[in-house]
């Protein structure tokens, strides 16, 4: 049986990132859309660790696209995720949703 890849609280965010933002993943907008959907600033560097972590894992894969004026002559890399790591976001998701359908319904809200 082939080991299992474990993603932190983190890695997972930034995974569901990039599957959500598909061909516009890339450093400011992942880190945008962690703000805007969960309410987490994080710095650039932070998102750019935990992709080079996921492209460890091979659950991500990156390409740089062409360079542009406005970036002064610098290419954007560009993240997508991969056929392991759509996998494992389900994956992740169907054993947090079995541990949630474990907890007793907590005071004043649903479990």
């Amino acid at each position: 049986m082939a080991a299992r890849t474990y993603l932190g609280e983190f890695e997972l965010m930034i995974l569901l990132a990039v599957i959500r933002l598909g061909d516009e993943a890339y450093g400011v907008p992942i880190s945008r859309e962690l703000l805007e959907t969960t309410d987490r600033d994080v710095a650039l560097g932070s998102v750019y660790a935990a992709l080079d972590r996921l492209q460890q894992k091979e659950l991500v894969t990156s390409n740089l696209g062409d360079p542009t004026p406005a970036r002064g002559g610098r290419a954007k890399r560009y993240f997508r995720a991969t056929a392991k790591g759509v996998a494992e976001a389900k994956m992740t998701k169907k054993a947090l949703t079995s541990l949630w359908r474990g907890i007793p319904q907590m005071e004043g809200e649903r479990a």
